[in-house]
C-alpha cells in the first residue's frame, strides 16, 4: 500500500522524489556517450550496428527509412473508429497551439534608423516518438503539429521498431495523417545522435524534440551544441492536490494513470491535509493495482517514488508541490481556480475532478511533452516557439551614428575593446559618402 507520511520537507522519501533526476543508474551516462562516438565517427556503418544491436536486425541502411509503401498500407488498414479519434484530438492540439504563433515586428526609430526582429521556422527538425514500452503515436501529434504550425518544411521521425523491425502500423497511421513522409526505424541514443550528426541515409537536423528513455535524455545532453534539444525529458510524474471533498477513487485512479509507463521510475505522490482522503485514496490505489495490465511497472514505480503526504495546511501543501516542480499537477479541491495562483512551478496543471491528466495527455490540446524531475522551475513544456527562432536586424543612419558614436566608443574602450572602438572611428575619419535612399522593409518578412 502506498505510505501514508506527515508532510516535512526533510522527509527522506520526499527528499528522494524531489531528487529523483539524478537516481539514475550511473552507466547510462557513459554507455549512452559511447553510443553517441560509435555514430559519429563511423557515420552510416556505426548507425546500422547500432541498430542492429539495439533495435531490430534490418538488412542495410536502405531499409532503415520506412517506405511510403509501408506508411500508405498502415493508413489503409487503420481503424476508422481509431483514426477519426486522432483527427479530433489533432484539431484541439491545432487550435490550441496556433494561439502561440510569434509574429516578428519592425520599429521606426527615427533618423533613418531601423529596428526589427523577424521570427523563422527552423529548417529541419527531429523528432522522436517512443515506441519501446508502448506505441505512444500521441507523441507524434504533440511534436509534429506545433512545429508544422512553426513552418518547418522538414520532419524527420525516429521511431524504435518492433523485434521484427516493422513499425507500429499505428505509430504509420498517425504520421501518414500529419503528411510526415520521413519516418526511420531507429530509436534510443543512436537515433538521437544520427539525427544530430547525420549517418547514412539520415541527414542532421537543426533540433531535436520528443520524450524518450534514460539513453535518449542522456543523449540529448551530449549532443545539445550540435543541435538543439527541447529538454532532456525524464519519467513521467504527478502531483495531485487533494482536500477532504476530493474523491479517493478519482484520486487513485489518476495517480496509477502516470506510473504505468514502463520504467520503474515514475513518481506519483497526493498531498493533502485530509488523513480521512489519504487512507482511503491509499486503499482504493491497492484494489485498483490489481487490475491494471501493467502492474508490475506501477507497483514498482510506487514502491521507488509513491507516496501520500498529509500536510499541516492545503496551503502547506501547495509549497510542498512547488517544491517538487511536477510535470503534471492535479488540483481536486472544492475550488481549484483559487489555488491556481499559488502555483508556481509545474508543466501543466488541471483544475477539477473532471480534469483528469489523460485528458491533457491525449485529447484537451495542450502539449504532453513537459519537464520532468523539477526542471518546470525553469522550463516550459513543448511549443510552436520551440520550432522557431528569432532574427534581430538593426539598419542605422549616419545621422544617428554620429550623434551616438562618442557613447559607443566610450563603452568599447572601457571594455578594453579598441579595435571595437576603431570601427567606429573610422566611419568619420573621411568626407560622408552619399548615402542611398533607404527601401522599406516588408512586414511579411519579420
Amino acid at each position: 500500500m502506498l505510505p501514508i507520511r506527515s508532510f516535512s520537507p526533510a522527509d527522506p522519501l520526499f527528499l528522494a522524489i524531489l531528487d529523483r533526476g539524478a537516481d539514475l543508474e550511473a552507466d547510462i551516462g557513459g554507455r549512452a556517450a559511447e553510443i553517441v562516438g560509435i555514430v559519429r565517427r563511423r557515420g552510416g556503418p556505426g548507425l546500422l550496428e547500432c541498430v542492429r544491436r539495439f533495435d531490430a536486425d534490418l538488412p542495410d541502411l536502405d531499409s532503415l527509412r520506412v517506405s511510403g509503401d509501408e506508411i500508405a498500407a498502415a493508413r489503409g488498414r487503420a481503424d476508422r473508429e481509431f483514426m477519426d479519434s486522432v483527427a479530433r484530438a489533432g484539431e484541439n492540439i491545432g487550435r490550441f497551439h496556433a494561439r502561440q504563433l510569434r509574429r516578428g515586428y519592425v520599429h521606426d526609430d527615427g533618423d533613418g534608423v531601423i529596428l526589427a526582429r523577424r521570427v523563422l521556422p527552423l529548417a529541419r527538425v527531429g523528432i522522436y516518438c517512443p515506441a519501446g514500452t508502448a506505441p505512444l503515436f500521441s507523441s507524434l501529434l504533440m511534436n509534429a503539429i506545433p512545429a508544422r504550425l512553426a513552418g518547418v518544411p522538414e520532419i524527420a521521425a525516429a521511431i524504435p521498431p518492433r523485434p521484427d523491425g516493422s513499425v507500429s502500423p499505428r505509430l504509420l497511421a498517425v504520421a501518414d495523417w500529419l503528411g510526415l513522409t520521413e519516418i526511420y526505424r531507429m530509436g534510443g541514443a543512436h537515433a538521437i545522435a544520427a539525427l544530430a550528426y547525420g549517418a547514412g541515409p539520415v541527414r542532421r537536423v537543426d533540433k531535436i524534440t520528443g520524450p524518450g528513455n534514460a539513453y535518449v535524455a542522456a543523449a540529448k545532453r551530449l549532443v545539445f551544441g550540435t543541435v538543439g534539444v527541447d529538454f532532456p525529458a525524464g519519467p513521467s510524474e504527478l502531483v495531485i492536490l487533494a482536500d477532504s471533498g476530493a474523491n479517493p477513487d478519482f484520486v487513485a485512479a489518476d495517480l496509477l494513470s502516470q506510473v504505468e509507463h514502463g520504467s520503474g521510475r515514475e513518481a506519483g505522490v497526493v498531498l493533502t491535509d485530509s488523513v480521512e482522503l489519504a487512507k482511503a485514496a491509499a486503499a482504493a490505489a491497492e484494489r485498483r493495482l490489481d487490475g491494471l495490465a501493467r502492474a508490475g511497472a506501477a507497483r514498482l514505480a510506487l514502491s521507488r517514488y509513491g507516496a501520500i503526504f498529509v500536510a499541516e495546511s492545503i496551503e502547506q501543501a501547495l509549497d510542498a508541490s512547488n517544491l517538487l516542480a511536477p510535470e503534471h499537477l492535479e488540483i481536486m479541491t472544492r475550488e481549484p481556480r483559487k489555488l491556481l495562483g499559488g502555483v508556481l512551478n509545474a508543466g501543466a496543471v488541471f483544475l477539477g475532478p473532471w480534469s483528469s491528466e489523460p485528458v491533457g495527455d491525449y485529447f484537451a490540446g495542450g502539449n504532453h511533452v513537459l519537464p520532468t524531475c523539477g526542471a518546470a522551475r525553469f522550463s516550459s513544456g513543448l511549443g510552436v516557439a520551440d520550432f522557431q527562432k528569432e532574427m534581430t536586424v538593426m539598419e542605422y543612419s549616419r545621422e544617428r551614428l554620429s550623434r551616438t558614436r562618442t557613447d559607443i566608443v566610450r563603452l568599447a574602450e572601457a571594455e578594453g575593446l579598441t579595435a571595437h572602438a576603431e570601427a567606429i572611428k573610422a566611419r568619420f575619419a573621411a568626407p560622408p559618402e552619399p548615402e542611398p535612399e533607404p527601401e522599406s522593409l516588408p512586414g511579411a518578412d519579420f
